[in-house]
Formats: C-alpha cells, sequence, structure tokens
C-alpha cells in the first residue's frame, strides 16, 4: 500500500475537484472508484493518481507537466530513452517499467530495450542515442556534473533546444523515480532489498575481524 492516504472517487466528487475527476474518468472509467478498483490498462495499480489527489495545486501542476510533450520537438525515442534511463539508474521499477512500453509503442525493438540497462555495452545504440544515454547517467547518477566530452557529444547531434526539452524531461522523470519510491507508489511500493542475513545459530558476538586479521601478536 502507498504511504499516503488515497482519495476515493466520493471524497474527490464531495470537494468538486473537476481535474482529479477528468483523469480518473479516462484512466479508470467513469463512475469507477480507483481506490476501491485499482487498476489501469499499463497494468498498474493507478495509487499515483489517487496519491497525487490530495492535493489539487501539486495534482495539477504534475498533469500539466505532462503536456510539455505538446511542444518539445526532441525526437519522442530520445526523449523515452532518457526517462527509461532515468527509471532504471534511480531505481523505480514504475518509471522504467512504464517507458519501456512507450518505447515499444514508437516501434523500439524489445532487443533495444532490454539493452538500456546495460547500455554501456551493447551495440544497439546509435552515436546520438549514447550520447543521450551518457548524459541521462551524468544527470541522475552524477547529480547534474556532466563532463565536457559527453555534451560535446550530445552537442554534435543536438541543437540546444532540443538539448534543454532532454534535459527537462530526464529532470521531471527522475523527480517522479524518486517520489514513487518514498510513497511507495505503484510498482514501487515493495520492500527494500538491502536487509541484513541473520548470522547461523550460535553465531552470537563473534568478532568477524579476529577471522580476517589473524591472531594478535602480543606486545
Amino acid at each position: 500500500m502507498p504511504r499516503l492516504r488515497q482519495v476515493d472517487r466520493a471524497e474527490a466528487t464531495e470537494r468538486d475537484d473537476k481535474l482529479v475527476l477528468f483523469f480518473y474518468d479516462r484512466l479508470f472509467g467513469e463512475d469507477r472508484d480507483p481506490v476501491a478498483q485499482p487498476g489501469t490498462a499499463t497494468g498498474s495499480p493507478g495509487d499515483w493518481w489517487t496519491v497525487f489527489a490530495l492535493d489539487h495545486a501539486v495534482f495539477k501542476h504534475a498533469v500539466e507537466g505532462f503536456g510539455v510533450y505538446r511542444g518539445v520537438k526532441l525526437d519522442p525515442v530520445l526523449r523515452e530513452l532518457g526517462q527509461t534511463r532515468a527509471g532504471w539508474t534511480r531505481g523505480s521499477q514504475f518509471v522504467y517499467s512504464q517507458h519501456c512500453k512507450q518505447m515499444r509503442a514508437l516501434g523500439v525493438p524489445d532487443a533495444k530495450v532490454a539493452a538500456i540497462a546495460g547500455w554501456e555495452v551493447s551495440g544497439e545504440f546509435s552515436p546520438v542515442e549514447r550520447a543521450v544515454l551518457a548524459y541521462t547517467d551524468a544527470l541522475v547518477l552524477n547529480g547534474g556534473r556532466v563532463h565536457d566530452a559527453v555534451f560535446a557529444a550530445l552537442k554534435e547531434h543536438l541543437p540546444d533546444e532540443q538539448i534543454l526539452e532532454l534535459t527537462y524531461v530526464v529532470c521531471l522523470y527522475e523527480m517522479h523515480a524518486t517520489m514513487a519510491r518514498a510513497l511507495r507508489l505503484e510498482f514501487d511500493d515493495r520492500d527494500d532489498p538491502v536487509t541484513e542475513v541473520d548470522a547461523p545459530e550460535g553465531y552470537g558476538a563473534r568478532d568477524i575481524a579476529d577471522d580476517l586479521a589473524g591472531p594478535r601478536r602480543a606486545g
């Protein structure tokens, strides 16, 4: 379950939130309560929508942000390549999964989609695609610290306007990936895989350093 309360259809109707209701109708079906009957056409539960609906200003800002797709000139495949890689590198199963689906919808072969996770050693990508992936890694993994050589490679292929667009959409979806993980939304509602593995029975308070370093020398 998400870490925050979800807004059901009755609550959205009571407060007359027309924007939320519009998307509930569009994504879940008219009169269907997405909290009681979760599930979207992509196979996700849909709780991103029901949690973001807690705050009208946040919901409005987020859905208006998606409208940027209508105006950008960047090749949609390059856009999705950056967003899919952002989902992978930020560790969001939700963002990664959704944008893998979108890449296939754009006609990208399965082999190329699968290669995004290890693009550095893959021959699936063109020079401009490799530049986009390297730039995405710099934005997400390096916190925006982009080496001059990476930026120069990107500028060989894309005009300034499209580099700005790429930067914006990658960072936008890094934010969504981070929020989905923090709030346990959609496919990111999962336990942290890094937990302590219990020691064998009888291990007690043994100091493993003694085993690794060998016996201490007197004096």
